[in-house]
């Protein structure tokens, strides 16, 4: 898979009507350690996903072995892939705080969400291996 370098940070450039705005992005200036592999290791989880569901919506009871299966496969794949976007949203909350606090809390505000449901798939995929 190709990888694109990072550019160099720079002053943007931007047109008259939008001069005295406020800005409209920040730049990401490090990338999570798992960048590079996200999609690769997403692809494996939204498979096991959609078999588990479809055996769900089949009728198998949520501790069949398929089921099984495809959450020892797919839950700690999909942990540590929304545990490295959670880093990402992190990192962004912090870099909008200087520029525009409420986005910045916005964003923190996201990084509660993602770690609540995290926990809660964690609880689930738990559930489901050991009953």
């Amino acid at each position: 898979m190709p990888a694109l370098d990072r550019q160099a940070v720079r002053a943007p450039v931007l047109p008259p009507s939008l001069r005295g705005q406020p800005p409209r992005s920040v730049p990401e200036t490090r990338p999570t350690p798992l960048q590079p592999y996200y999609v690769l290791l997403s692809v494996p989880v939204l498979i096991a996903g959609a078999v588990a569901i479809t055996a769900l919506e089949a009728g198998l009871p949520p501790t069949s072995p398929l089921v099984r299966l495809c959450v020892l496969v797919g839950a700690p794949l999909l942990v540590v892939t929304a545990l490295d976007a959670t880093l990402r949203i992190w990192r962004s909350a912090w870099a909008w705080m200087p520029v525009d606090r409420v986005k910045g809390a916005f964003r923190l505000a996201w990084v509660v969400a993602t770690l609540t449901i995290i926990t809660i798939g964690v609880a689930f995929s738990a559930w489901v291996l050991l009953a």
